[in-house]
C-alpha cells in the first residue's frame, strides 16, 4: 500500500475544498487499484460532487439549514453553532474510496474529490490518501 499525509489549508474559510488534483496527482502512474480518502477529524467529511457553478453555495447553504449554526446544540465549545459541525460525518462520510484504472481515477464527468469542512476553527485540516493495487 502507497501512503501519504495530504495538509488541506482551509484558513478560517467553511466551505468544499478541491482535493481531485492531488488525488489524480497521488495515483498517476499507478496500475489499476482502488484509492482511500480519509480524513481523521471528527468535524469534516469527504465526498464525491460537482464543484463550481454555484453548487458548492448551494450544498453549504443546504448544510447550514440542516444544522443550524446557533445554541441549539449540547456540544458548545468553539464558534458558534460548532456542535452542529459534530453532525456533518452522519451526513458525508470521512472517507470515500475510487477505482483507480490505468493510474486514472474513475470519476464521473463533473465529478470531483472534495473536502467538506463547515468547521471554520481549524486552519488546516490533513487527508491521507492511500492507494492499493488489485
Amino acid at each position: 500500500m502507497k501512503t501519504r499525509e495530504l495538509p488541506v489549508r482551509t484558513g478560517n474559510d467553511r466551505g468544499l475544498f478541491d482535493l481531485t488534483g492531488a488525488c489524480e496527482e497521488f495515483v498517476a502512474g499507478e496500475s489499476d487499484g482502488w484509492l482511500a480518502v480519509f480524513v481523521p477529524h471528527a468535524t469534516a467529511g469527504v465526498v464525491i460532487v460537482e464543484l463550481g457553478s454555484g453548487s458548492d453555495d448551494d450544498r453549504m447553504a443546504t448544510v447550514d439549514r440542516l444544522l443550524p449554526r446557533d445554541d441549539r446544540w449540547r456540544h458548545r465549545h468553539g464558534s458558534a453553532g460548532h456542535g452542529a459541525d459534530h453532525i456533518v460525518p452522519l451526513l458525508a462520510a470521512p472517507s470515500v474510496t475510487i477505482p483507480v484504472v490505468g493510474g486514472r481515477l474513475a470519476l464521473g464527468a463533473w465529478q470531483s474529490v472534495a473536502l467538506l469542512d463547515p468547521n471554520p476553527d481549524n486552519t488546516t485540516r490533513t487527508v491521507r490518501l492511500s492507494f492499493v493495487k488489485d
